[in-house]
């Protein structure tokens, strides 16, 4: 039999049909349509509202700390006695970087600070480097591209 539009079909068994519910005793869905007996679960338009309401349940669903909690990620700190693992020369990266095991899987941001003192000359790519890193950096003849 030839392709066409009127011959096309689903797979068989990909397809079944809707369970009617609430249509008597007989269908074994019937009466109360496999929702139970009273509440307000059971009934039409139920379950939008099944929130515990009242004033000390408000209280309770607030944070018990005090402040502001920030959801966005704050970057990784690397000092430059951390970056002494790497050798003389070398061209640090965030994919180094995640290499050596400085950084875990979903960490996105890093930034170089001055802590230490820097010895070895390296090009640093594409990560963040605050002044006094920069100067340590620059200092020890190595180069900050962004």
């Amino acid at each position: 039999m030839p392709l066409s539009l009127h011959t096309l079909k689903p797979k068989a068994g990909s397809r079944t049909k809707r369970f009617r519910i609430g249509r008597g005793p007989g269908t074994g869905r019937g009466k109360t349509a496999g929702r139970g007996t009273k509440g307000q679960r059971s009934r039409t338009g139920g379950r939008k509202g099944l929130r515990l309401k009242g004033m000390k349940q408000m209280l309770l669903g607030f944070p018990k700390l005090r402040g502001f909690q920030s959801r966005s990620q704050k970057a990784v700190i690397i000092t430059l006695t951390q970056l002494a693992h790497f050798e003389e020369g070398a061209t640090v990266t965030m994919q180094s970087l995640r290499k050596a095991g400085f950084l875990l899987r979903g960490e996105q941001e890093i930034k170089v600070v001055g802590g230490g003192e820097m010895k070895k000359k390296m090009i640093l790519k594409g990560l963040a480097v605050t002044a006094s890193a920069k100067a340590a950096i620059e200092k020890a003849g190595g180069k900050i591209e962004t």
